[in-house]
């Protein structure tokens, strides 16, 4: 009986759903939905509202000739299994009731108000394209890239390949502690036997083989208990080979005391940064390459050669400056301390403070005072919420705002009554690639990296994405 129960419940939305479509004349046309955004997001929402919204049509307008946005440009090329979601997005864009418009790009190709005029419901989640600024003396100095690049380049985001970073010094300083800085490290230091097997860039490739960097400091302005980096990407840095992780005995003092009150997931990972400290042998960090972790630092200034750090204390989770200060020898910077989004369309309404689309829930909504909310206007993902959490955690947040679309259709809140026609027309003469333009490159790629004996090959210059996918 308690399952029969259960049945109907969870069946209750959809009913009602069912039930205010047919029982109302102005829901008894195709429902237009646009995405602007192909990456995990975007997919995510057009998964479940093909799912839900049994009489709509989903259009997803990307920038790129390309999608899958970070799981194609930001995920480690060593870290294949994450990447295998696209299999997931790609049975969402087979579905009939889905259209890809690549290389469209929000604020140049076509507008926002376009878009609102031509569809019931316009879907914004393009992401997190910038980055978060030290604010330092000589941050702009040729020595110093942000982390966002460096991946970009050596997963061939188009653009990203004239980058050219230096390795040519012994020392690479990376600024920030979370997962992209601990990847940028593992690439920098991992065997280059291993990183032929992916589907590195060959242009990173080549500049990997002739590196020169020995070790990789990873600099973080709190302590062990508050890295941003999670166990996984902890684990695989202490099993690189021919890699010795130097940690400084300092930065845990007080730490094997606390550690078994910490909640678990944070407990397993000092745990294992415990566990590798009671390892470490005293090496010369000359000897060989090192991943060398230092705690409670923050950049001051840069100069060609050196970073100078002021050494922080915690208080309550929170870094303190003193007046005491370092200077850490480098030859590279990277900066790795976070991404923000960009406003690319004059009608959104972007809090230039957050970096985010001012929302509330998913619902966009004005930065006066009024919050008045723009019905039919919605933002998923980090655009939404800050650059916070895994894929998982947009996954959460992209079917929490594609559920709040089919709540608000059910509920009548949206003004369906006038037929849209969608932005296919609009773009006749712009060079668009469909999915299945899309999907030429991939074989393009595929078959390219074979020949190497990597998965794929990725094409990295616009104009030959558009000439492969046949447009």
């Amino acid at each position: 009986m308690l399952q029969q129960i259960f049945k109907n419940f969870i069946r209750l939305p959809e009913k009602f759903l069912y039930r205010t479509t047919f029982t109302k004349k102005r829901y008894l046309s195709t429902t237009k939905i646009c995405i602007v955004g192909a990456g995990p997001s975007g997919f995510y929402a057009a998964q479940y509202l093909l799912k839900h919204l049994q009489n709509c049509q989903v259009d997803v307008v990307e920038k790129l000739p390309t999608p899958f946005g970070l799981v194609r440009f930001g995920v480690a090329p060593d870290h294949p299994e994450v990447k295998n979601v696209i299999n997931t997005f790609s049975k969402t864009a087979a579905s009939p009731r889905f259209q890809f418009y690549g290389n469209v790009c929000l604020g140049k190709d076509v507008t926002l108000q376009q878009l609102r005029d031509c569809y019931h419901v316009v879907l914004l989640t393009y992401g997190a394209d910038r980055d978060r600024q030290l604010d330092i003396p000589n941050e702009n100095e040729i020595n110093v890239l942000s982390a966002r690049e460096f991946v970009a380049w050596y997963n061939g985001l188009p653009g990203a390949e004239d980058l050219q970073p230096n390795l040519s010094g012994d020392n690479v300083t990376i600024i920030g502690q979370g997962n992209v800085a601990i990847d940028v490290a593992r690439m920098l230091l991992s065997p280059l036997d291993e990183l032929k097997k992916t589907d590195i860039t060959s242009y990173a490739l080549d500049v990997l083989t002739s590196s020169k960097v020995q070790n990789v400091y990873l600099v973080g302005r709190r302590g062990p208990l508050q890295v941003a980096f999670t166990i996984k990407e902890l684990r695989e840095m202490l099993k690189l080979p021919q890699v010795s992780t130097i940690w400084k005995y300092e930065d845990f003092d007080g730490i094997k005391e606390i550690v078994d009150k910490l909640p678990r997931p944070r407990k397993r990972l000092v745990e294992l940064m415990l566990k590798s400290l009671n390892e470490q042998q005293q090496l010369n960090v000359e000897d060989g390459k090192n991943f060398i972790p230092i705690f409670l630092r923050s950049p001051q200034a840069l100069s060609k050669r050196e970073v100078t750090f002021t050494i922080n204390k915690l208080e309550q989770d929170r870094a303190i400056p003193t007046n005491t200060f370092e200077v850490l020898q480098t030859d590279l910077v990277l900066r790795s301390i976070g991404y923000t989004s960009s406003c690319v369309d004059t009608g959104i309404h972007f809090n230039m403070k957050t970096g985010c689309v001012s929302n509330e829930n998913g619902r966009v909504v004005s930065c006066t005072p009024e919050r008045i909310v723009e019905k039919g206007l919605y933002v998923a993902g980090w655009l939404a919420t800050g650059p916070t959490g895994v894929i998982l955690t947009t996954m959460n947040n992209s079917f929490m705002v594609a559920k709040l679309i089919c709540d608000d259709i059910a509920a009548g809140r949206l003004h369906l009554e006038e037929a849209k026609s969608g932005i296919g027309e609009s773009l006749k003469t712009k060079a668009v690639v469909t999915w299945e333009g899309w999907s030429k490159i991939d074989a393009e790629e595929v078959k390219r990296g074979r020949l190497v004996g990597k998965p794929r090959e990725k094409i990295v210059k616009i104009q030959e994405l558009l000439k492969v996918a046949g447009v």
